[in-house]
Parts: C-alpha cells; structure tokens; sequence
C-alpha cells in the first residue's frame, strides 16, 4: 500500500464501497464525517460532494451515479498529478527549483536554468559531501574520461555567474579543496 490517502469527506456510502475493494486498490482510504476535517492532508486527496475552500487537492462529486471504474481512474489520476507536482519542485537552500520547468526562483525573481544546469545543482544538492570534477563529469556529462577537460568548471563558473548576477549571490555553490558544495 503506498503512502496517498483518499479521504471521504461525509460521504459514507463511498466509503463503505471502496472498503470492500481496499484490497483492489492502490491508496488508502479514510473516512471522515463533518467537522473532524482536521487530519494532515499531505499526500491526501479528499472527495466530497461540496467544494471545502481551504483545501487544495480534492475532487467534488457532484453527479451521482457515476461508474465505479471511471471514478477509481479520477482518483489515481489525481494521485499522479499530485506526486508529479510534489516531485517537480524542491527547496535548496532560500531557493525553489522547479525541475519541470527548469527555473530557479527566490522570491519574485525566476532565473531560467538549462537542463545540465539544473542537473549540476540536483546532483550536488543530493550529495552529502563536496563532489569532485571527476564525478560530475561522469555523472551529469555520462562520461568517464582522463582526458583533460574544462567542461565541468566551464559549467560551474557560468552558472555560479548567473545565480550571482540573477541573486546577488555568490556562495550558492561553493568550492571546496575536494571538489563543489551547495551549501
């Protein structure tokens, strides 16, 4: 079983027949009556028959009847978009990166990033240690050559220039004897 929940609000004839396909299905479900909405919502989709506006994720049920099939194909839809739209956006740092768009952001300045660029800072903000050129080389560029080679500091020094012109920030990525840092 994963970690998404469906959470029917006030609707417990839904529940009642999901329950009995709990072992069919890919999420888990939660009933909840009126007024005890106040469960952690994180990966959580919420189904109700009236639109809650504090709530982001969730889909209103407002033609009955609808086939099971199709209803169940709604919810994992909605499930995917939802780990795709976690999954697209990280915190580094004061920064947001968006993966999916590839663009930098802090506060309302965006600095577009291209594709090696976002996978320099992705690779190096998941490693717990300075990494080397060696191995950015062979883990971002694909290839594992002694040939002597400028790409990798090329890259770092172009973009270490426009998060410093973009930002204002000139220790985003920082160098270390052992190799590059985001600290």
């Amino acid at each position: 079983m994963t970690n998404q929940k469906l959470i029917i609000y006030d609707f417990t004839q839904l529940y009642l027949i999901l329950d009995e396909l709990k072992d069919q299905i890919n999420f888990e479900i939660i009933n909840v009556e009126k007024e005890k909405l106040d469960l952690q919502l994180d990966n959580s989709l919420v189904i109700t028959r009236k639109k809650i506006p504090s709530i982001e994720n969730q889909i209103i049920l407002e033609t009955i009847p609808i086939k099971l099939i199709k209803l169940i194909e709604k919810f994992n839809i909605s499930f995917l978009k939802q780990k795709f739209s976690e999954q697209s956006e990280m915190n580094i740092g004061n920064y947001k990166i968006n993966l999916n768009s590839r663009e930098m952001s802090f506060k309302d300045l965006t600095l577009k990033l291209t594709e090696k660029e976002s996978k320099v800072i992705l690779f190096l903000f998941k490693s717990n240690k300075p990494v080397n050129v060696d191995q950015l080389q062979s883990e971002v560029w694909g290839f594992n050559s002694k040939l002597e080679t400028h790409t990798v500091e090329t890259h770092i020094y172009r973009l270490r220039k426009k998060i410093n012109d973009k930002f204002n920030d000139e220790n985003f990525i920082i160098s270390k004897k052992d190799g590059y840092e985001i600290v």
